[in-house]
């Protein structure tokens, strides 16, 4: 038989969210029918100026991609205040988190997570063969992170806010003071992928990567286009540090990791920022909408500086029950079982989708 790595006989396969086409496969429901709120993307879909440019250009998705992504590249650099060479562009962020594992991490490493939050941290962990070391608390509890800190001394510190499942944001205080006890030898990932989103809330958590890098040379910050900007099923995603950690990290990009079209998406993207505005504030209308019908049903959820929230659910009722009844009427949410919770996580979504989800578990209750 043929023998593969051990270590990665341990690892979970990622389980994406359910997509549509499974829906109307399965229970035979009209595609225009089913609201998929699982995957927290951009309701209101991409910008108008990015569609346009998508069509007019269509022609070009059989040439190779600018692999120097030499415009995206200098439009992230004028919209950060950053160097060019401080940016290395991903498939989406969570490429960017496997060239991090692939250029650090090896079977005598050690990495610190929040219990809590973004699955691929440990995935990608795992496949290099590293330990991984996770606090007991369900938000991030940075006194507990510095004290696993100083116990193992990782090599890399993980810290996703605001967090992927739950929704809370770190002041960039609170922030600071713990990065400030770390020493420069540790690699700390900040993933802002929901940044956008909990800026607007409240500034008390805004994370600007060219002070997060200056301040603290042993950070890398991590964006996307597949929430705020609505370009998920494009794939792009970046990263910002100091040329000391972009460096290595260029070395197991792979050629052509974007694809032409999904490039000249987010290039565009960063040309209509009103959309991403408008997204955003329609989001937190609807966000107030869902806190006063699940205070009316007596169910608590985790106030969230996202585009989704976590509800936990009450005794008597289980969250896998809930996550396929709602799949049974053509409404796709996320269960959030398999991170040991009871609870399901709910994209916020158009007024008319959230006012049917409303309704719809008015009718289970």
């Amino acid at each position: 038989m043929i023998k593969f790595n051990e270590h990665l006989e341990n690892i979970e396969i990622y389980e994406a969210g359910k997509p549509i086409e499974l829906v109307v496969r399965d229970f035979g429901i009209n595609s225009a029918n089913v609201i998929k709120m699982a995957s927290n993307e951009n309701p209101f879909g991409m910008s108008p100026v990015v569609s346009q440019a998508i069509a007019e250009n269509s022609w070009k998705g059989y040439l190779y991609p600018d692999d120097s992504m030499f415009q995206l590249k200098k439009d992230l650099a004028k919209k950060f205040n950053v160097n060019e060479k401080e940016l290395i562009i991903g498939s989406g962020s969570d490429q960017v988190l496997e060239f991090i594992a692939r250029a650090k991490l090896n079977t005598s490493s050690t990495v610190l997570m929040n219990k809590i939050t973004f699955a691929m941290y440990g995935i990608y962990a795992k496949q290099s063969g590293a330990s991984i070391i996770k606090t007991n608390s369900l938000y991030h509890d940075l006194s507990q992170f510095l004290d696993l800190y100083r116990e193992y001394k990782p090599d890399i510190i993980y810290i996703c806010t605001p967090n992927n499942p739950t929704g809370e944001a770190i002041s960039q205080e609170s922030l600071f003071n713990f990065l400030d006890q770390i020493d420069i030898n540790t690699l700390i990932v900040i993933d802002g992928a929901y940044m956008e989103y909990a800026k607007y809330l409240n500034q008390s958590f805004a994370i600007e990567p060219k002070e997060l890098i200056e301040k603290y040379p042993n950070t890398i910050y991590l964006g996307t286009f597949s929430k705020a900007y609505g370009l998920g099923g494009m794939r792009v995603g970046y990263g910002i540090a100091k040329t000391e950690i972009i460096r290595p990290l260029l070395k197991v990009r792979p050629p052509f990791n974007i694809a032409t079209l999904s490039m000249l998406s987010a290039i565009e993207a960063l040309k209509d920022e009103d959309f991403v505005i408008k997204s955003i504030q329609a989001n937190f209308i609807e966000m107030e909408r869902y806190e006063k019908f699940l205070r009316e049903i007596g169910w608590s959820y985790i106030k969230s500086a996202t585009n989704f929230i976590t509800i936990s659910l009450p005794d008597g009722y289980n969250s896998t029950t809930i996550s396929d009844k709602l799949l049974q009427v053509g409404i796709i949410v996320r269960n959030l079982k398999g991170y040991g919770l009871n609870a399901v996580r709910i994209t916020i979504g158009k007024k008319e989708d959230n006012s049917r989800l409303f309704a719809t578990i008015r009718e289970l209750l």
